[in-house]
Formats: structure tokens, sequence, C-alpha cells
């Protein structure tokens, strides 16, 4: 007899079975975090792996890019004779200035005044009376009679302003054709003397010929004495030589993955050696190509050249010209050459027997051939250290050289006397229509920055005088607050290097200092080369690129801060400060669809700064009546060293009334990363009222 079960049984067996689901279900998920957790480490691992990828071949293609560089150098310098065959022969027709001056524009003043048309006065009013109506007319023939000489008046003042402005023009084109014609004399005077074997002239015109040379790198020195022998015909010179270090040091570069860095590969000595021989030769035949190919009036029979290298002498330590080449070459021997097709050493040692040192990297010297001074009538020397040191000049003398480069510019300049001068060293007067008028210049002869307080000064004396302009003119530079003053007001600041370069441009001389460097000669422009200390190479820096809508013009700025202050004037990056003194931010020219361009060099900046500031502010001088409102769909593009796109950051819309606005700042986190947070405060007194919040001084 069988027995039925109370449900105990099958309870437990229920609870059993619901356990044991548990369990499998735990194991599962036990399986799948297990699963998932590898799946994630293996993608860790191979993110990881693509990272270390990209970055190697960023080092690697930064290594190939620097390798590049070092073979177009080397090619340059291998080919430096045949490219400099191929630039055009001088000619004294380049020293010819035409005779023509701009042609006079009174512009308004050339209109006539409109006079008053009777018709337009008729009678207002009247009435029925005959009284009245003649009392209306009396009144309409009243309103025409003053009007007419208003107008009358106006012509009269108009007439008087066109022909001072007339007669203002008229001595200003009749002394800058006097100044062309007479500059076209001397050219002429030159060329005859050349004809007639004139020493003087023969040294001026193929010096000349040698600083305007364009098939002359301009990163090589020019440094010329020469004189010149009429009775043989022959031109002496010495000239200067690219020392070794023209020759690159290294011959590639490679990325060494073991040790995270890059390693230049020697250049081999006999390499490097024998190169610098063929440039020393290239040079030498290229300015013995230079000479005969300028030589349009037979005036060189023959040319004496001695090349040397103005360096520290291996065997005093002492700063001192050594010779490494010289030659002495007649027309008819250098005519008979191919130059492009030539080995330089041999067609100098062998073809023109001349002498070149075997051991250049050591400055072995060779004996010159004739020297300049041998000639015996006097030598000329271009750029050499005979400039005066402007910093070390009397400042009387000093205030006279600042008169005679403006009168050099087409003005007329005195200095003023000591006593009573009301703050101006120098008065001048630009006779050009419209543009023209009085000018006042200071000179400040200094070597630290000048204060703003001097420029503010500056302007207190063109309101006082009356001057159309004001000029600072300093041996030294100016401080952003000098610039953020002056910017819009009728005044010019010339630091120190501008007025270098404008007394070169105009024949004076003047250098800024010695310390043992040579100045730039007058007849060369200086290559545009900037220090690499701090400076990010190429891969490591990024590119701000600037847009907005609307036509209102807008100078972006940039300030390295600590917090919420400048670290220094130096670091704040605006049209007259172009780049921090350490080249980690600097403005760049921007490239469509962007209006403005900055590159920064976020981990060149200095270790002190934890905040880039970037700024926008209306330009007074295009937009002196515009404010903010028209700056719309605005933003910032985030870009890599080759301007590949990383990321797009809005900014704040300008505001009506607002001219200054703080667009955004890139701030340096606690791991050393930087991240951008958007500004948008704006301000009403412009690019002077923001700065000065940021410690900026333009008082």
């Amino acid at each position: 007899m069988s027995r039925r079960s109370n449900g105990l049984v099958a309870v437990w067996a229920e609870a059993q079975r619901q356990q044991q689901r548990r369990q499998e279900a735990q194991a599962r998920y036990q399986r799948d975090q297990e699963r998932a957790q590898r799946a994630y480490q293996r993608e860790v691992a191979r993110s990881q792996r693509e990272q270390r990828a990209a970055y190697r071949e960023q080092r690697e293609a930064e290594a190939r890019r620097r390798t590049r560089e070092l073979d177009a150098r080397v090619e340059a310098l291998q080919g430096l004779l045949a490219a400099g065959c191929r630039a055009p022969a001088f000619r004294a027709s380049a020293l010819t200035r035409a005779e023509q001056v701009e042609p006079f524009a009174p512009g308004p003043l050339a209109q006539p005044v409109p006079m008053p048309d009777p018709a337009r006065y008729e009678p207002q009013g009247g009435g029925w009376t005959a009284g009245r109506r003649a009392q209306a007319q009396a009144e309409a023939r009243a309103r025409f009679d003053r009007d007419w000489q208003a107008a009358q008046a106006a012509e009269a003042q108009r007439q008087a302003q066109f022909a001072t402005y007339q007669r203002q023009y008229q001595q200003w084109a009749d002394a800058r054709l006097a100044e062309i014609r007479q500059h076209n004399a001397g050219i002429a005077e030159m060329t005859a003397g050349l004809r007639a074997g004139d020493a003087e002239a023969a040294v001026e015109y193929f010096s000349a010929a040698l600083y305007a040379s364009t098939g002359w790198p301009d990163e090589l020195p020019r440094q010329v004495a020469a004189a010149y022998d009429s009775g043989a015909r022959q031109l002496v010179l010495n000239w200067e030589l690219p020392r070794y270090d023209v020759v690159p040091e290294a011959k590639s570069v490679r990325y060494m993955i073991n040790a995270d860095e890059e390693k230049e590969s020697p250049r081999p000595v006999t390499q490097r050696r024998a190169l610098y021989r063929d440039v020393l030769a290239q040079c030498l035949l290229l300015v013995l190509r230079d000479l005969f190919a300028a030589d349009e009036f037979g005036a060189l029979e023959s040319v004496a050249l001695n090349g040397f290298v103005d360096d520290h002498d291996p065997v005093t330590g002492r700063r001192a010209p050594m010779f490494l080449g010289t030659v002495m070459a007649t027309r008819a021997d250098f005519a008979g050459l191919h130059l492009e097709q030539v080995n330089a050493v041999n067609c100098l040692v062998d073809g023109l027997r001349g002498q070149l040192s075997t051991r250049p990297d050591q400055y072995a010297a060779v004996r010159p051939g004739r020297l300049p001074e041998d000639v015996g009538n006097g030598v000329v020397t271009h750029g050499g250290d005979e400039e005066p040191d402007l910093y070390e000049m009397d400042p009387l003398a000093f205030e006279a050289l600042v008169a005679e480069l403006f009168r050099a510019m087409g003005m007329q300049a005195v200095t003023t006397q000591r006593s009573n001068d009301g703050g101006v060293d120098v008065d001048a007067l630009d006779p050009a229509p419209i543009r023209g008028g009085k000018i006042v210049v200071q000179v400040k002869r200094y070597r630290n920055t000048v204060p703003p307080t001097a420029v503010r000064d500056l302007y207190g004396t063109v309101q006082d005088t009356g001057a159309n302009k004001g000029v600072l003119v300093t041996t030294s530079k100016f401080g952003p607050g000098s610039h953020t003053f002056a910017n819009g007001k009728p005044l010019e600041l010339v630091p120190g290097s501008e007025l270098v370069d404008l007394l070169h441009r105009h024949g004076l001389r003047g250098r800024l200092g010695g310390g043992g460097e040579r100045p730039v000669p007058a007849q060369r422009t200086a290559p545009d080369t900037e220090s690499r200390d701090g400076e990010s190479r190429d891969g490591e820096h990024n590119v701000l690129g600037m847009y907005w809508s609307g036509s209102v013009a807008l100078d972006v700025c940039a300030l390295v801060c600590q917090g919420s202050r400048v670290l220094d004037d130096d670091h704040f990056v605006f049209f007259n400060n172009p780049r921090t003194p350490d080249g980690s931010v600097r403005a760049l020219i921007p490239v469509t669809p962007d209006k403005a361009a900055i590159q920064v060099a976020f981990d060149a900046l200095p270790a002190r700064a934890d905040r880039l500031v970037i700024i926008a502010a209306i330009d007074p001088v295009a937009n002196p009546e515009a404010d903010l409102s028209g700056f719309t769909d605005a933003g910032i593009r985030l870009l890599d060293a080759e301007r590949t796109p990383l990321d797009q950051l809005d900014v704040s819309d300008g505001r009506p009334g607002e001219t200054a606005l703080v667009l955004g700042s890139f701030r340096r986190r606690a791991n050393g990363d930087w991240e951008f947070v958007t500004g948008g405060k704006g301000y009403r007194g412009g690019l002077e009222e923001l700065v000065t919040e940021y410690g900026i001084d333009v008082e």
C-alpha cells in the first residue's frame, strides 16, 4: 500500500532547484564579467599600442623633417655658385631714381562751395495785403543775402586753403625733384668717374654691386674693404666669408625608441671640412662673377680678392680676421669659365691659381695676395665696426643725427634750443599735402624700456603746440603700456631697432652697442631670424585660429598670466609685441577661414604661468566709431602644428557699447594639462581698460 507525500519533499526539491538556478545565474554573471574585463583590458592594450604607435610615428616624422632640413641646407650650400650665377647682373641704372613725385591731390578742397539758388528762396507766407507780401519778399531776400555771403566767405576760405596747399605741395615737389635730380647727378658723376678711372667712383660702384647682389644669400655675411688701382685698372678687396658653422654639424636625425629621444648623427669631419672648403671657393668665385658682370664701363682689368673669416683666432683666442682664400683673376681668364659647371675648389686653385686653406675648419690661414692698403690711395670699408654707437653718442650729436634722418626722409627739421624747448628736441615739418604738417620729436637715449609716462607727456606736448603728430625716438624699446596708450592717437613710437634700420635705409650710420658683434651693413637687410630659446619645435605647438562674422576690424591679443595678472609687459602679445621673449606665444598671419591666429607652445610656457588669456578689441584706427555689436558667430579653432583641426571652442558674442572682450582663457590644471574656459567679460574702455585690469600700466 503506497503512502502519499505530505508535500515537504516537493517544497524542499523546489528550493534546491531555485538555489541551483541562482548559483548558475551567478556563475554566468561572473563569467560575463570576466569576459567583459578581459575585453576591456584587450581594448585598453590595443588603445595603448595605437597611442604608442602614433607617438612613435610623430617622433619619427619630426626626425625625418629635421633630416630633410639638414639635407636642404647642404643642397643649398652646394648650389650656392650655380644659383648666384642665375641672378641678374648689377647695373648703374638700378641706382637711378625716376623723376616723378606724388601728384597734387587737394581732395575736397578742389570742389568749389555751391552758391545758393535764388529760385529756392520764395517768400514764405505773405497775405492778402500788399504790405504783408512786401514783408515776405524782403525776408526771403534777406535769407538769400545771408546765405550768399556765407557761401562767398566759405568759398574764399576754400580758395585760400587751396592756394596754401598748392604752394606747400609745389615747395615739397620742387624739393623732392631737386633731391632726385641731385641723386641722379651723383650717379651720373660716378659713372663718368668710372669711365675716367676714378678710384673713389670705382670703389663706390663695385661695393654697391656686391651689396645689391640678389644671388648672395641673406644669411651670409657682407663686409668689404676695397681700394682701386687706376693705373692697373685693378680692384683690390677683402671680403668676409661665412664661418665654419655655416655647414651643419649634424648629418641626420633619428628617433631612438628605447630612450624616447632624438639623436643627431654627426657629419663626418672630412665631409664637413670638404663641404666648407667648397662653400668658401664658391663664395670667392661668386664675388668675382658679381664684380665682372657689373663692369659695364670696362673699369676692371683684374680683381685681387682676399677672403677672410671674422672669428676668434684659435692661436691667440682674440677676435681677428683670418684669411682663408686669396685669388687674383684677370677679365680674360675669368671670361673663359662656365661657373655653373665647374668644381669650385678646382676652379679656384687650379684654374685661377688661387690659394685656399687646406684646414679651414681650424682656420689655418693662407698668405693674402695684394691687400687694399697696399694700393695707397685710401681704403673704403663697408659693414665694419666704424658705425657710431648710439648708446655712447653725445646727446646733442644724437639729436642732430635724428634731425638729419628726418631731413633725409624729405622733411624740414631742426634741433631746438636746450632751454624752453617745451619737451621738444627736434622740430620737423612734413610738406606733403593732406597728411603732412608740423611734427614734434622727442629723443630718448635710453638703455631700458621707455616708461608710458614719456609717451603721455609727448601727447600733452602735441596738444599744447597744436602739432599734427608727435614722434618719440629711442635707442631702447617701448612696452605694451606705451603702445596701448599711443594706439589711435597722433603718436608714432620708433624703437632702437627700427631707428637703426631707418638710418641705414637713408644712408646714415649708427649701431646699438658693441659687445664684440659687428653691426649689419647698411646695404643689407638682416633676415628675420628668431631665437630658438624656449621655442617649441614643429609638432609641439598649437595654432589658435579666430573667426567671426561681420566686417568689424579687431585686434586679437594674448596675455600670459599668473592668476589674473600678466607676468610682465613682454608677455602681452599684441600688434606691437608679436611674440613673448621665449617665443612660446607669437602672432601669426591668419589663413582662411581665420581672421586672426596665434601660435602657442603650451609646454614651453613659463613654469609660473597658469593662464593664457585670449582677448579681442576694436581697432580704433580702422573702426574708430565701432563697438562689438558686430562681433558675432565667433569661435576659436584649435589646430595642431600642421593646422589640422583638433577642436572648436565657442566664445561669447560682442555687445553694443563694448569695445574690448575676453574671449576665454586656457588654464593649467594640476596634472599639467590645459583646459579652455569661455570668457565673456566686456569693456567699454577698450583695450586700455582691459589690459589695465590685468596689470599692464598704460598711464
